[in-house]
């Protein structure tokens, strides 16, 4: 018995080690090429292409279009090519896009740019998902997962700093910072995709680096696993479609990302708006801050809604913390540095929200309808990520005023806690606390 436990526990770290550290890297890269945009903005592109704040929304949103469009046929091909090919294509690719764009010359460059950006990204998140379920059991999943989770706030604090350093200093040939900043944030993503090629294995029976004892018994695990779920009966695409529960927490999921990314994409700005005698890098440590708070706020909170077994009220305070910070950065922008308190705790309230929410999720969405509902969840509920953006920039301009996209945002989010508390009745399974994660990965 000793043996086996001792067999299983170095099987599982030994395939952790091997796997999470790499998909933490990639997800950062991932979000460094996505939020670049915003750290030209404020490096010089705007100047130089005349970009308006509507234009410039319309390009940071535009992403989440070519990302939403193409994400169920990324997945097909994933399924049919096997995640470790697609994933390198994914990163190739992307890096190639965001390479590129350092010789945009206009407004119609970026538009066509940013959404091949997100048509070459889709598949990406699903395929990482994917990939964990032919290594980790369900009990392993949740955690997983969670670990390589924190890389978009960790992309974006240490990304700040270092992108607004790059647009300040670097004019190599002639080049302006911020079209290096592009040719910089793509090619770890060229490089990291060649490399996956190489350092993957699609499945545990190809992995060297496992001995046949642990190779042995981690295939008989998760054989053992998908043997139980054969017999779940799954509800077709369009009775899910049908579900209003799937709706429900569809337009949760928007609302709250409209507020996500419209921080994301605005939030150097709006510091930068806060002082009229701060540099792009102070602007880009000072950035930093937030979310560094902001990705403890998500591992803290995930675990306490863990340890509880409370999910309702865990999702709807995050949200209601984030718009009492936006309204706490309105009322004191006339004091930077009470203003930029407030624009961490909005943060923080941000980010505290995705743990809990998308366990409450699992719970409600009955299992014969996850494969397909979770899907549409998170697929349509990027769209917000098009809204958020594209809706401050136009608010900016009619009124030259940062003030009213902030109050939308807060609006918005105060919309997501409103919604999660209206959700009545809590189908809870026998593993209620496990992450809804491993429904998605199901579905894939």
């Amino acid at each position: 018995m000793k043996s086996v436990a001792s067999l299983e526990t170095r099987t599982v770290k030994k395939v952790a080690w091997r796997i999470i550290p790499y998909m933490f890297i990639a997800y950062l890269v991932a979000f460094v090429d996505r939020v670049s945009i915003t750290y030209a903005s404020i490096g010089g592109m705007d100047k130089a292409l005349n970009l308006t704040s509507t234009a410039f929304g319309l390009i940071a949103g535009i992403f989440f279009l070519g990302y939403f469009l193409f994400e169920v046929p990324g997945n097909i091909f994933l399924e049919r090519i096997g995640a470790r090919k697609w994933i390198a294509r994914i990163l190739i690719t992307w890096g190639i896009v965001t390479v590129i764009t350092a010789w945009v010359n206009s407004a119609a460059h970026l538009y066509i740019l940013r959404f091949l950006l997100g048509v070459a990204e889709a598949g990406f998140f699903p395929g990482m998902i994917l990939y964990i379920t032919y290594w980790f059991r369900s009990k392993e999943r949740a955690r997983a997962v969670a670990l390589f989770m924190t890389a978009p706030p960790l992309a974006n604090a240490f990304g700040a700093p270092i992108s607004t350093w790059i647009v300040e200093n670097i004019h190599w040939a002639g080049m302006p910072g911020w079209r290096w900043l592009f040719i910089i944030a793509g090619l770890p993503a060229v490089i990291l995709g060649i490399i996956t090629l190489f350092y993957l294995n699609d499945r545990p029976e190809q992995a060297k680096w496992l001995t046949s004892e642990e190779k042995n018994w981690l295939i008989n695990e998760l054989q053992r696993e998908h043997a139980k779920k054969i017999n779940v009966k799954k509800l077709s695409f369009k009775e899910v479609l049908k579900n209003r529960i799937v709706w429900k927490f569809t337009a949760i999921n928007i609302t709250f990302v409209v507020g996500l990314y419209g921080i994301s994409f605005w939030m150097p700005r709006i510091i930068q708006s806060l002082s009229n005698v701060l540099t792009n890098t102070q602007v880009g440590l000072i950035t930093m801050i937030p979310y560094l708070l902001g990705a403890i706020a998500m591992v803290l909170m995930a675990r306490h809604s863990d340890r509880t077994g409370e999910r309702k009220y865990h999702a709807a305070f995050g949200p209601v913390v984030g718009s009492l910070g936006l309204i706490g950065v309105l009322v004191s922008s006339h004091n930077p540095i009470l203003a930029i308190i407030m624009m961490c705790v909005a943060t923080i309230g941000l980010y505290s929200f995705s743990g809990p929410y998308w366990a409450l999720t699992s719970s409600f969405v009955a299992a014969e309808a996850a494969a397909v509902g979770i899907g549409i969840i998170n697929s349509v509920g990027n769209l917000g990520g098009f809204v958020g953006p594209y809706v401050i920039g136009m608010l900016n301009d009619a009124t030259d005023n940062i003030a009213f996209g902030l109050a939308f945002l807060a609006l918005m989010l105060i919309l997501t806690s409103i919604q999660v508390l209206l959700i009545k009745r809590e189908n809870t399974y026998s593993d209620e606390k496990q992450s809804v994660t491993n429904e998605v990965a199901e579905s894939n």
